[in-house]
């Protein structure tokens, strides 16, 4: 395991190269053109909008996973998302349920602060992120504290792990980059518990 990125309250660790180049392509090109992409509505703060992302939600069936009023059923696993799925089990040597995917078409896409504290993940959830396309810089900020922030960039064929006690103590977020043409995908693994 890498060093530690955050510098307190929670557990994050970045691996590089973690899918070889010629792997990173092939599943991009594959997860672009077979996943069901879909947009959906969500709710903040009262208010729905349109997500600034296309996401789709595979795993193991009755692993509903609900956020922001938004409650999805799992499709079936895909050749490609068990590869992608066992390399990352065999490498933490533990099991994950569910993958959300999400698709961002370019540089307007993007993911608001937030923490996955939902209560099916349980306590201190361990969430591993791969990433594939276009290089993004991903945002931690700390919940108490604000202004202590920490800037990953995301290289394809990078997983990025978060776990211990950081979506008790940590935000993060996708922000947008209006220049960035290229379009990125991003897979985050769960275990969510039985409904």
């Amino acid at each position: 395991m890498q060093k530690n990125l955050l510098p307190k309250d929670g557990e994050v660790y970045l691996t590089e190269g973690f899918f070889s180049s010629s792997e990173e392509t092939r599943l991009f090109t594959a997860l672009k053109q077979q996943i069901a992409w879909r947009q959906e509505p969500i709710k903040i703060m009262g208010k729905e909008i349109m997500q600034p992302r296309l996401t789709a939600l595979y795993g193991d069936a009755h692993k509903m996973y609900s956020y922001s009023g938004i409650t999805m059923k799992p499709a079936p696993w895909l050749e490609e998302l068990i590869f992608i799925k066992e390399r990352v089990e065999a490498f933490l040597e533990r099991e994950f349920s569910t993958v959300l995917l999400n698709y961002y078409r370019n540089g307007a896409d993007s993911m608001g602060w937030h923490r996955d504290n939902e209560k099916s993940l349980g306590k201190n959830p361990t969430i591993a992120s791969v990433s594939f396309g276009a290089t993004r810089p991903f945002l931690l900020r700390h919940y108490d504290d604000p202004k202590l922030q920490v800037k990953i960039d995301l290289p394809p064929g990078s997983l990025l792990i978060m776990k211990g006690t950081t979506q008790h103590n940590w935000q993060h977020s996708l922000p947008k980059r209006p220049q960035l043409q290229e379009a990125r995908i991003n897979l985050t693994f769960r275990a969510v518990a039985e409904k």
